[in-house]
C-alpha cells in the first residue's frame, strides 16, 4: 500500500470497498485482529454517515509515523450539509437516523484520535487515528 490511498463514496458498495481497504491496510502494518476490527468499524461508520447525510465524498487512509510510532488516519471528507450542532451529534444516544445513537461518539472513543470540523451547507471533514501499540 502506499501511504495513502482514497476511495470515493456515492453507492454502498463504496463502503464496502473503503472498509476491506482499511483492513488490508491496518493489517500491512502490523495491527491486531481486534485493532483492525475497531479500524473497520469506524471506516464503516464515517462512509456509511457519507452515503447517508451527504450522499457523495470520500475515505482517505494514510499510513503514518510520528516521534517512531506508526498508525493509520482515517479521514472522512464530504461536501454535504454539514452539521448543525457537533455537540450534539457527540452525545450518546443521539441520533438523526432512527438508530442506537452511537455512530461519531462510538468512532471516538474506538479511536486514539479524532478531530471534527463541519460548516452548514459546506461539508464535514473528520480525522481519526489510531496509534500501533
Amino acid at each position: 500500500m502506499e501511504n495513502q490511498s482514497c476511495v470515493k463514496i456515492t453507492t454502498e458498495w463504496d463502503i464496502v470497498a473503503a472498509r476491506q481497504l482499511g483492513r488490508s491496510a491496518a493489517k500491512e502494518i502490523g495491527f491486531g485482529p481486534v485493532d483492525q476490527a475497531r479500524i473497520t468499524t469506524v471506516i464503516s461508520e464515517l462512509a456509511r454517515n457519507i452515503y447517508l447525510y451527504a450522499g457523495r465524498g470520500e475515505i482517505q487512509i494514510e499510513l503514518i509515523e510520528q516521534n517512531g510510532k506508526k498508525g493509520l488516519k482515517i479521514i472522512a471528507d464530504d461536501k454535504g450539509p454539514g452539521i448543525q450542532d457537533i455537540r450534539q451529534v457527540m452525545e450518546d444516544g443521539y441520533s438523526t437516523s432512527g438508530g442506537l445513537g452511537a455512530g461519531l461518539p462510538g468512532v471516538k472513543r474506538l479511536m486514539d484520535n479524532f478531530d471534527i470540523n463541519s460548516e452548514v451547507g459546506i461539508g464535514t471533514t473528520i480525522h481519526a487515528v489510531k496509534w500501533l501499540r
